[in-house]
Protein backbone atom coordinates (compact mmCIF):
# COMPACT_ATOMS: atom_id res chain seq x y z
CA UNK A 1 0.00 0.00 0.00
CA UNK A 2 1.15 3.40 -1.19
CA UNK A 3 1.94 6.18 1.46
CA UNK A 4 0.08 9.32 0.91
CA UNK A 5 0.45 12.45 2.05
CA UNK A 6 -1.81 15.05 2.54
CA UNK A 7 -1.52 19.26 3.49
CA UNK A 8 -5.13 19.02 4.95
CA UNK A 9 -7.60 17.30 7.67
CA UNK A 10 -9.68 18.46 4.33
CA UNK A 11 -8.03 16.86 1.82
CA UNK A 12 -7.62 13.51 4.24
CA UNK A 13 -10.88 13.26 4.94
CA UNK A 14 -12.27 14.05 1.04
CA UNK A 15 -9.53 10.75 0.22
CA UNK A 16 -11.74 8.61 2.34
CA UNK A 17 -14.47 8.60 0.16
CA UNK A 18 -15.62 6.41 -2.64
CA UNK A 19 -17.49 7.03 -5.69
CA UNK A 20 -20.71 4.65 -5.86
CA UNK A 21 -19.93 1.82 -8.82
CA UNK A 22 -15.95 2.34 -8.46
CA UNK A 23 -14.48 -1.16 -8.95
CA UNK A 24 -12.36 -0.81 -5.93
CA UNK A 25 -15.43 -0.71 -3.75
CA UNK A 26 -15.64 -4.90 -3.66
CA UNK A 27 -12.66 -5.59 -2.49
CA UNK A 28 -12.74 -2.64 0.20
CA UNK A 29 -15.41 -3.86 1.63
CA UNK A 30 -13.66 -7.31 1.71
CA UNK A 31 -10.54 -6.12 3.43
CA UNK A 32 -12.82 -4.82 5.79
CA UNK A 33 -15.01 -7.71 6.54
CA UNK A 34 -11.65 -9.79 7.13
CA UNK A 35 -11.12 -7.06 10.19
CA UNK A 36 -14.53 -7.87 11.73
CA UNK A 37 -14.07 -11.16 12.02
CA UNK A 38 -14.12 -12.56 15.49
CA UNK A 39 -10.85 -13.87 17.05
CA UNK A 40 -10.80 -17.55 17.26
CA UNK A 41 -9.92 -18.67 21.05
CA UNK A 42 -11.49 -19.36 24.22
CA UNK A 43 -12.81 -16.40 26.62
CA UNK A 44 -11.91 -16.36 30.16
CA UNK A 45 -9.17 -16.40 32.24
CA UNK A 46 -7.39 -19.66 32.84
CA UNK A 47 -5.60 -20.43 35.85
CA UNK A 48 -2.24 -22.81 35.15
CA UNK A 49 -0.02 -24.90 37.91
CA UNK A 50 3.30 -23.81 36.03
CA UNK A 51 4.43 -22.35 32.93
CA UNK A 52 5.07 -25.10 31.46
CA UNK A 53 1.56 -26.34 31.41
CA UNK A 54 0.87 -22.81 30.57
CA UNK A 55 2.93 -23.04 27.26
CA UNK A 56 0.97 -26.12 26.43
CA UNK A 57 -2.08 -24.97 26.73
CA UNK A 58 -1.18 -22.12 24.21
CA UNK A 59 -0.62 -24.56 21.55
CA UNK A 60 -3.54 -26.86 21.69
CA UNK A 61 -6.52 -25.72 19.67
CA UNK A 62 -8.34 -24.83 22.76
CA UNK A 63 -7.44 -24.21 26.32
CA UNK A 64 -9.86 -26.37 27.98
Amino acid sequence: MAVRRFRSFEEARQALWTEPGDPALPERMKRLGELARPVDRPRGVFRFRSIGEAKAAKHRPSYT
